[in-house]
């Protein structure tokens, strides 16, 4: 039988067709000694297929917590007796942040609040909070409001927003573990919705909620047939309060395997790291995972967890003499 890394480099790396289900399995399951071998064919395909540049992004809460859904690894849900509580960001905090964003040489900021979906006030501020942006700094503004309606979808893009974030968070068989209050199907709309409307689409989601490597598998392909511009992986952070909570952190070796297995499902797709990162794979890990097809990462801090220092992350694609995509290269 054919060896899964050379049938990946031939399908993969040489005609830019990502794995199926199947193949994507056998990635994950490869043993230790392979892991290195399935990151260097995975970086292959990252240069050939899309190249050296490296997006930076940073991200920030328009809305934090006090969220009416039980997504059992977030801390913002006003379901749990997590920290975190709700609070409104005003409109010059969020060009603050911005401008801040802009600064470490980033092309995305991207504006969060934690909801099911916008009622009438949020999409309010989210046009005055985007005018304010683009008057004030030079940067593509991203959004990640829940699910949408069609109007929303197409105020969204009236407004000027370039790349909307849903994350469908895992696989279509294990959603229902993790969420209660709606179904991944309801996610998948509101990125059909986005997707038809000309706007970037943005959907990753978590690793090690527990979730099967199977599973894992799957969620890998279904990805690939949404085709998002963009995928964040995650690995949970499992955060107190949560019913999550004493879920142990994905093993390194499982995070190094999947990012290259995502990588080999969607060779052409933007794959960037996202919360967790630190604590699943810290510095060396990040390096590995940079060297193996992972080709963007979000700066900075996330929405209610602390990251490493933007300037050692662009210290590190410059070791790596990865260029930050420039601006104008994104418009």
């Amino acid at each position: 039988m054919t060896d899964i890394l050379e049938f990946a480099r031939a399908q993969v790396l040489d005609r830019g067709v990502g794995l199926d289900e199947v193949a994507v399995l056998e990635i994950l399951r490869l043993p230790d000694e392979r892991i290195a071998d399935a990151l260097q064919l995975a970086h292959e395909v990252r240069m050939r297929w899309c190249g050296p540049e490296v997006e930076v992004e940073g991200i920030v809460s328009l809305k934090t917590g006090g969220c009416p859904e039980d997504c059992h690894f977030c801390s913002q849900s006003g379901l749990f007796s997590s920290p975190v509580r709700a609070v409104w960001l005003d409109i010059p905090s969020l060009v603050e942040a911005a401008k801040q964003t802009a600064a470490t040489g980033a092309t995305e900021f991207c504006i969060v609040a934690a909801v099911r979906g916008p009622d009438a006030r949020l999409m309010a501020q989210m046009r005055e909070g985007v005018q304010a942006i683009k008057e004030a700094v030079d940067i593509n503004v991203a959004a990640s409001l829940g699910m949408l309606t069609q109007e929303q979808v197409d105020e969204l893009v009236e407004m000027g927003v370039h790349r909307y974030n849903h994350n469908l968070e895992t696989c279509r068989t294990y959603f229902p573990n993790v969420v209660t209050t709606h179904s991944w199907e309801e996610r998948w709309g509101t990125l059909k919705m986005v997707r038809d409307s000309g706007m970037e689409v943005c959907c990753g989601g978590i690793l090690g909620l527990g979730e099967t490597v199977e599973q894992r598998a799957e969620f890998a392909v279904q990805l690939a047939e949404l085709d998002p511009h963009e995928v964040p992986l995650n690995f949970l952070n499992p955060r107190p309060g949560t019913p999550l909570e004493d879920q142990p952190v994905l093993d390194p070796k499982d995070a190094l395997r999947a990012i290259a297995a995502f990588r080999l499902a969607m060779p052409r797709t933007i794959i960037r790291y996202a919360g967790g990162r630190e604590i699943t794979l810290g510095d060396l890990g990040t390096r590995d995972g940079l060297l193996g097809g992972v080709n963007a990462v979000i700066v900075g801090n996330y929405l209610t967890t602390l990251g490493r220092p933007a300037t050692q992350d662009l210290e590190l694609l410059a070791e790596l003499k990865m260029p930050v995509k420039a601006l104008s290269a994104t418009l």
